[in-house]
């Protein structure tokens, strides 16, 4: 058994890997950059060692200073987590030859699966069936178009060494294929430093299924049955959950056969997800079912396969990787309820869903089932790493009961200053579609506003409040020859609301408190005259949203532009943004330039208005 284990990530999931390693009497490091110093997962472990400065290219993504931690600290293993180097053939071998035990599959299967066109190449020789699409070599504009053209439209692009949603378009017609595979290399040679792509027919009813799959190294496979991860946002998963609704025992065993199949053909060892995409405009049915791509890793949603078989997946990781058979035969596995999971970001739906950053000031998570998190009250959101605070898991006795759990798990949860997308999950837990089982992976594009949580909270909520701010004694609202005033002027996030008020005898006299309704959180204060104002949105003035860096100017200074075109493009958070213009004008300021940093809030470029005719 494995003695001592170096964690080579941080947050949620180094979090997640020190309790079972706890449990197992395993001691364990941490690794951590500038920003994490005083991080969860840091103050958890047993030992934990500085490996550099705050962006991952400087600290987490550099292998050779992981595997110096390990060997300083004595570390007999690595475990890579998800992300980060979790799935670099390289590093693997590394660790490896630097005579330390790698948590995970070998860097051969890592290198099969790993490259999204030669896996497909791979699963179709080993009788797996794989999406219709275009996987060459020759990856110039011109033979890329020419195949989409083919294939016929929509089809998508998708970075052959992607993952995560990242790396991926969309693309409705011929017309806009040149900018989204421009678009898509960028992006996919920033987040994986490889801009080549595959493309593939878009499925117009799509379901994403996953197959959890293990192997060992004396030649045994397994799966974990399935789990459905069809609801998502521009193709990252919001929702997951286990079993898939609406699969049938027939379809279940011919899709989880496949995965075991094409772990087989790698001689996969670990921990692996083989993820399908299903037309489920008739149902699940095994013949609508194809293969996408294998993560050879351990997934995000991992907990909610924990929750339907009562098995710890990490300690299999363990087990195995210290040379153990899998600790249980596929006939002694079965799946137990209906578990779901939520993933809970530092994001605000208002605005694009774009990351809110800072100090958590507040943070109480509603009863849950089981939360995974890697922060607590007082920690920061980072701007260096992915906006998750915590993945809420319920489980019920049916999907029913699990996914009301959730909801209220969610509806009951208070986190503040920070926004974050705790009231959209809950709309998209109780859309009627979702509830009943109707999804694909469109349908929070299609829903879009509904899903939006409300701008304010609830009259009666907020009447509430107020009560606690206003002041106090039998005179309150007194006005000379006229009927008492039963209203009362506050600040909600820093916006004027009037609120009308109750009888005022008797109140706790507060400076401000936190209003909180179905997962959303605001500050109410008292108004003050005087108080600073923000520009409006009409004057023009194009404010960074978050810091990032900027990757493309699309005007220059003195160019007239439409309203909705596209200025600039940001990056941040290894995502594109396109900041587009207010109306039609003329660009007056471009204060940025490419490959700049931009911190919130600056000012990029203002447009002036177009005089009317």
């Amino acid at each position: 058994m494995i003695q001592s284990l170096l964690i080579a990530n941080r947050g949620e999931i180094a979090c997640r890997i020190i309790r079972t390693a706890r449990r197992m009497g395993i001691r364990t490091i941490a690794v951590y950059s500038d920003a994490d110093a005083n991080a969860l997962h840091v103050r958890s472990a047993d030992e934990a060692v500085h490996i550099g400065p705050s962006p991952v290219r400087e600290s987490y993504l550099l292998g050779d200073r992981i595997i110096a931690a390990a060997r300083e600290t004595g570390a007999q293993a690595v475990h890579p987590g998800y992300g980060f180097l979790s799935e670099n053939a390289e590093f693997a071998q590394a660790v490896i030859d630097a005579g330390l035990i790698w948590v995970g599959p070998s860097p051969a299967s890592i290198t099969a699966m790993g490259l999204k066109d030669a896996a497909k190449t791979l699963m179709q020789q080993a009788g797996v069936p794989v999406t219709p699409g275009y996987l060459g070599e020759d990856q110039s504009p011109e033979r890329l178009k020419a195949e989409a053209d083919a294939i016929g439209y929509p089809v998508l692009i998708k970075a052959v060494a992607g993952g995560g949603g990242k790396g991926m378009r969309k693309v409705e017609s011929a017309a806009g294929f040149a900018d989204a595979l421009l678009s898509c290399q960028r992006e996919a040679a920033s987040s994986f430093g490889n801009d080549q792509v595959l493309l593939e027919k878009w499925v117009t009813n799509p379901r994403h299924i996953e197959v959890q799959v293990f192997g060992d190294s004396h030649g045994n496979a397994v799966h974990l049955f399935e789990r459905d991860c069809s609801l998502q946002r521009r193709h990252q998963k919001v929702i997951e959950e286990a079993p898939a609704p609406g699969m049938d025992e027939g379809t279940r065993a011919a899709i989880c056969q496949a995965a075991v199949r094409a772990a087989q053909a790698v001689d996969y060892v670990g921990a692996g997800t083989i993820e399908f995409i299903a037309d489920g405009s008739e149902g699940l049915r095994a013949d609508r079912i194809w293969f996408m791509e294998m993560n050879t890793r351990l997934q995000v949603e991992h907990p909610v396969t924990e929750e339907i078989t009562g098995q710890d997946l990490v300690e299999w990781q363990l087990r195995v990787a210290a040379g153990e058979p899998l600790p249980k035969a596929q006939h002694e596995l079965s799946i137990n309820g209906w578990a779901m999971e939520a993933r809970l970001y530092a994001e605000d739906p208002a605005r694009g869903f774009l990351p809110s950053t800072g100090r958590l000031e507040r943070f109480d998570i509603g009863p849950s089932y089981r939360t995974d998190t890697g922060v607590e009250q007082g920690a920061e959101i980072s701007p260096f790493y992915d906006p998750m605070i915590a993945k809420l898991i319920a489980w019920g006795a049916d999907r029913d009961s699990a996914r009301e759990r959730l909801a209220e798990t969610l509806e009951q949860t208070v986190i503040w200053p920070l926004k974050t997308n705790a009231a959209f999950l809950v709309k998209a837990l109780r859309h009627p579609d979702f509830a009943q089982g109707r999804i694909d992976t469109g349908l929070i594009g299609r829903e879009g506003e509904a899903l939006l949580p409300a701008a304010m909270p609830s009259c009666a909520v907020l009447e509430a409040a107020a009560a606690r701010l206003a002041a106090p004694g039998p005179l309150a609202g007194f006005r000379l020859n006229a009927e008492p005033r039963r209203d009362g002027w506050f600040l909600l996030d820093g916006s004027p609301v009037t609120v009308a008020l109750g009888a005022s005898a008797d109140r706790e006299m507060l400076h401000s408190t936190i209003v909180a309704e179905a997962g959303q959180s605001w500050l109410l204060t008292p108004w003050r005259a005087g108080g600073s104002g923000s520009g409006e949105a009409s004057d023009g003035a194009i404010l960074s949203p978050m810091p990032g860096r900027i990757i493309a100017l699309s005007v220059a200074a003195g160019d007239k532009v439409a309203k909705g075109q596209k200025l600039l493009t940001l990056e941040a958070m290894k995502m594109e943004h396109s900041l587009v213009a207010p109306f039609d004008g003329t660009v007056a300021e471009l204060d940025t330039m490419e490959g700049g940093q931009v911190s919130e809030g600056a000012l990029l470029a203002r447009i002036m208005k177009a005089q009317e005719d």
